[in-house]
């Protein structure tokens, strides 16, 4: 196995590892815990730096299935172009919101909120889901010198893989942990997945895949 040596230059994302993603969560991801005792090496081990985000979500959000009077899963077009509906999740000021309670997060130096704007979804670290609309934590990262992040948490398939592919859109160099991840990977029209959807993507942006074990610190 080729190990990765971690760089003063790196920074870990850790991506809506929260409560409400868990099992036994509003919207559970399968295995979802099984991630905080890898990134908790990580962040324990080879990297310094790190940042998370976090869904925040204000009650009857536009992506919540509840507020259009449908069910979870269907998709709907919004004004940013077509948006899953997801059971309610991650709402402010809930436990399920908060980071998870056994994540390390002595090394994370700023949190993202996002999905807080009613109308519009955040899957990305970087945009609002028109793609367009900026967090702000481009100009953090660029500030503090960072120019590669791996990517951790939740779901490869959705936040991790939106995240991903806007940060290669801005010029980073970027790799997923793939087992410190996990993935909703709901079936779609043509009989793939979304997980296999995502990782065509991912592939074809030139996101890495590496395993926790091959980072090694400095």
């Amino acid at each position: 196995m080729t190990r990765i040596i971690v760089q003063p230059t790196d920074i870990l994302g850790v991506v809506d590892v929260q409560p409400t993603f868990m099992p036994g969560g509003e919207l559970p991801v399968a295995g979802g815990h099984e991630v905080v005792p890898v990134i908790n090496r990580l962040l324990a081990g080879p990297f310094a730096h790190a940042f998370a985000t976090q869904d925040w979500h204000p009650p009857s959000h536009a992506s919540f299935a509840a507020t259009h009077g449908r069910e979870p899963y269907e998709t709907v077009v919004l004004h940013y172009g077509e948006q899953v509906l997801w059971p309610e999740h991650g709402v402010q000021n809930t436990p399920g919101a908060a980071l998870h309670p056994d994540l390390d997060t002595a090394r994370i130096a700023v949190t993202v909120r996002k999905g807080f704007h009613p109308g519009i979804d955040s899957y990305s670290a970087f945009f609002e889901n028109d793609r367009r609309t900026p967090t702000g934590l481009d100009g953090y990262l660029r500030a503090r010198g960072f120019r590669r992040i791996f990517f951790a948490g939740l779901a490869t398939d959705f936040c991790v893989a939106w995240s991903a592919e806007d940060a290669v859109r801005l010029g980073y160099e970027v790799c997923v942990i793939e087992d410190a991840c996990r993935a909703i990977n709901l079936p779609t029209t043509d009989g793939r997945t979304t997980l296999d959807d995502a990782r065509k993507r991912l592939h074809a942006a030139g996101v890495g895949f590496v395993r926790a074990e091959s980072l090694v610190a400095r």
